[in-house]
C-alpha cells in the first residue's frame, strides 16, 4: 500500500521536514544496500497509543548495526525517545514506526568504513499488511524456487537456508500446527530471531500450548492442520493453501484463532499488557520496567 506523507521525520537527532529526508543519489546505501531497519508498530491501545517492543526493536537494530560495523552515536534508549516523539509530533495514535540506519556520501567503492553513518525514522499510517482479508480468511502462498541465504553468506540475524528444510516467510516468520502443538524452525536455519515470533512463543506459553523448534521438512507444510505467518508488518496471519496445497480445512484454525485473538487483545489495550510489552507514546521511555 502506498506510504502516507505525514509532517516530521526524524534524521540525526534532529526534526526535519517530510520532504527534506533525502540522500544523495551516489550515497554508498544507493549503490550496495549498506543499511539496516526495524519494522515498529504502534496500537492505538484503549490505554492511549503505544508502541508495541519498542526496546527489544531498538536493541535489535542497534546489534543489526554491530554486526555491519555501524556505530551510529546514539543508544538504544536515543532511539526509543526518538520513537514516541515521532509519534507524537505527527498526532497519529496507529502506525508503522521504521529507523533506518545507513552508509551515507562520501566516498567511492564498495569499502563502507570511510562513508558517513545517517539515521532516519519515520512513521506513517498502516493497516493490515496482506489486507483485511488475510487476517479472517488467510493468504495462499507458495514455496520459492530460490534457496534461503546460508549464514555465512549474509548474516540472516540482522534484519536486513542452504539445507532444503523450512525457513522463513519473504519477511515474516512461520509457525504450523499439528495435533494442537506449535512447531517453527530453529535459529539455526537462516531465520531472522523475530519479536513477533518471540510473542507468539510466549502467548502459547501463557496459554499452555506446547512449542517445538525444530528443523522442518518442506513437506510438512502440505500435511499439517494449520500453518500462519507472524510477523511486525503482518501480525498474525493464517495461511490457507502452500503451493495450491489446502491446508487443514483451508480456513483460519482453532489454534491459530486462539493465538491471534490473545495477541489483538493485547495490542488493543482489551487484555492487560502482562509481559510489559507497551511503551505509551505519551509517557517518557524510562517510566515502562523492562
Amino acid at each position: 500500500m502506498p506510504i502516507q506523507k505525514t509532517e516530521k521525520i526524524w534524521h540525526n537527532g534532529k526534526w526535519i521536514n517530510w520532504d527534506d529526508a533525502v540522500l544523495h543519489v551516489f550515497s554508498h546505501v544507493v549503490s550496495y544496500g549498506s543499511a539496516v531497519f526495524e519494522g515498529i508498530r504502534c496500537y492505538d491501545t484503549k490505554q492511549g497509543p503505544a508502541i508495541f517492543r519498542l526496546r527489544e526493536h531498538m536493541r535489535r537494530l542497534a546489534n543489526s548495526a554491530k554486526i555491519y560495523r555501524m556505530d551510529p552515536p546514539f543508544s538504544v534508549d536515543d532511539f526509543c525517545n526518538a520513537a514516541t516523539e515521532l509519534v507524537r509530533l505527527n498526532k497519529i495514535n496507529s502506525c508503522y514506526v521504521k529507523p533506518i540506519v545507513l552508509r551515507g556520501y562520501g566516498e567511492a567503492g564498495v569499502n563502507p568504513l570511510k562513508n558517513p553513518i545517517e539515521a532516519y525514522m519515520a512513521c506513517w499510517p498502516w493497516g493490515a499488511y496482506l489486507g483485511a482479508d488475510a487476517l479472517t480468511k488467510g493468504v495462499d502462498v507458495g514455496i520459492s524456487s530460490w534457496t534461503r541465504i546460508a549464514p555465512n553468506t549474509l548474516p540472516a540475524m540482522s534484519k536486513a537456508a542452504a539445507t532444503g528444510h523450512l525457513s522463513e516467510g519473504s519477511g515474516e516468520n512461520i509457525f504450523l500446527v499439528q495435533d494442537g502443538a506449535l512447531y517453527t524452525p530453529p535459529l539455526v536455519a537462516s531465520i531472522l530471531p523475530g519479536i513477533t515470533r518471540d510473542t507468539i512463543v510466549r502467548l502459547a506459553e501463557d496459554l499452555k500450548i506446547p512449542v517445538k523448534e525444530q528443523v522442518i521438512p518442506r513437506e510438512m507444510l502440505y500435511i499439517v492442520d494449520e500453518v500462519f505467518f507472524v510477523g511486525t508488518a503482518v501480525e498474525v496471519t493464517p495461511i490457507r493453501s502452500v503451493d495450491h496445497i489446502q491446508v487443514g480445512k483451508g480456513v483460519v484454525g482453532p489454534v491459530t484463532r486462539k493465538l491471534q485473538e490473545e495477541f489483538f487483545a493485547i495490542t488493543s489495550g482489551s487484555k492487560p499488557d502482562r509481559h510489559n510489552w507497551f511503551t505509551p507514546v505519551n509517557a517518557p521511555v524510562g517510566s515502562v520496567s523492562r
